[in-house]
Order: C-alpha cells, then sequence, then structure tokens
C-alpha cells in the first residue's frame, strides 16, 4: 500500500483568529467542545463562515449523544471527532445524522490495536494521537513504530506533537493507510490562537516533501 497523493491538512484547536486560519485554506478545521481543554471554543462560540472546500470538524470527549447533535445542528459541522470512551453504537448514532466520524485512539506501547476493529464499519477515519495528560493537544509524538501493528483497513490522521520539525519525517508512513495529518499546539502560539507562519510552514513541507 503506497501512499503517493498529498496527504490532507488537519488544523486543530481554533478558537481565536479562526479567519485567519481559514485563509490558508487547510482541508479540515477542528473546534473543541470539551470544557476542560485549554482549547474549548467557550458556550457562546459562534462558527464564522468558511469556505465551502473546508471540513468543519467539532471535537469531543464522552460526551451525550444529544448535545452533540444540537451542536452540529447549530455549527453546521461535517464531522464529529471523538476522544473519549465512545462507544460503536455513539459512533452509529452519529453517523446516522449524515455526517462524517473520526474515532480517536490514544497510542502508547500498550496500545492494542485490535480495539480498533469493532468500529471499521462505521467510522470514516481513525486518528492516531499521543496517549498523554490531556485528550490531544500533549505537544508529544509517540513511535510511529507502532503503528506497524494496526492492519490499515481504515484511513488514519497522524496526530500527537508533529511540528515544522518533525513533520517531514511523515513520509517514513507512506507505505501505510495515512490519510492527513492532524496538527495542533505545534502550529499555535497560545492555546486556541494559531501561528500563521508556521501553518505556512508546515504546507510549505507538505507539498515538497509528501
Amino acid at each position: 500500500m503506497i501512499n503517493t497523493r498529498l496527504l490532507a491538512l488537519k488544523v486543530c484547536g481554533n478558537r481565536d483568529n479562526v479567519l485567519d486560519v481559514a485563509l490558508l485554506k487547510p482541508d479540515y478545521m477542528g473546534f473543541i467542545f470539551y470544557k476542560p481543554s485549554p482549547r474549548y471554543v467557550g458556550h457562546n462560540f459562534v462558527m464564522p463562515e468558511l469556505p465551502k472546500e473546508i471540513k468543519k470538524v467539532g471535537v469531543f470527549v464522552n460526551e451525550e449523544i444529544a448535545v452533540i447533535s444540537k451542536l452540529v445542528y447549530d455549527h453546521k459541522l461535517d464531522y464529529v471527532q471523538l476522544h473519549g470512551r465512545e462507544s460503536v453504537e455513539d459512533c452509529r448514532s452519529l453517523k446516522q445524522l449524515g455526517i462524517g466520524v473520526i474515532k480517536v485512539f490514544s497510542i502508547d506501547s500498550t496500545f492494542d490495536f485490535d480495539s480498533t476493529i469493532p468500529y471499521e464499519t462505521i467510522v470514516d477515519f481513525f486518528l492516531f494521537d499521543t496517549k498523554g495528560k490531556f485528550h490531544g493537544g500533549n505537544a508529544v509524538p509517540f513511535d510511529w513504530n507502532l503503528l506497524e501493528g494496526y492492519n490499515q483497513k481504515i484511513p488514519f490522521f497522524l496526530g500527537g506533537g508533529l511540528t515544522i520539525q518533525n513533520i517531514a519525517e511523515v513520509k517514513s508512513l507512506s507505505r501505510m493507510n495515512l490519510y492527513g495529518i492532524d496538527v495542533n499546539s505545534g502550529v499555535e502560539d497560545s492555546p486556541g490562537n494559531k501561528s500563521i507562519s508556521r501553518i505556512q510552514a508546515v504546507q510549505k513541507i507538505q507539498y515538497s516533501k509528501f
């Protein structure tokens, strides 16, 4: 399995300068609806009008399906990204809303990739992130060699500590079913405030290296 196309770019944890990021036209923009997160968008968040080609992703952690459904409707989300202990049935219920589902798994040396198998017939993508203190945004990459244990059936986003210093190394995963890269803390000046210059640098590496 050889990945010869340009990887999708997802910029997650947007809040303070959403329209500035949107001008760069990443493929996906993530918005965190998890209150304990330092990148939580806030109770009164209003989704600005974004270019149609940018997919809006709502990020949730162990949230009630009814709450997620309302936020999907209110903000016209294209995808939900689930960082908690959401079940296959939870994913199926959300899929029935007519939106995409990204299921996140936090990876360390003890992770059993067989736990992803029950979700294969439901989700659109997996996202493999670093297991750490936070549900994402831990600013540390995991050992990508662990991905050799994944069966590659569902395309996945790679997250966890991606920066302009290490992102070119993602090309080492070209034979895997890698769909896109997910950047967050590595491209921001402060939580929720993205660095436009760092995102542009990522895009430059992305176009020249992948």
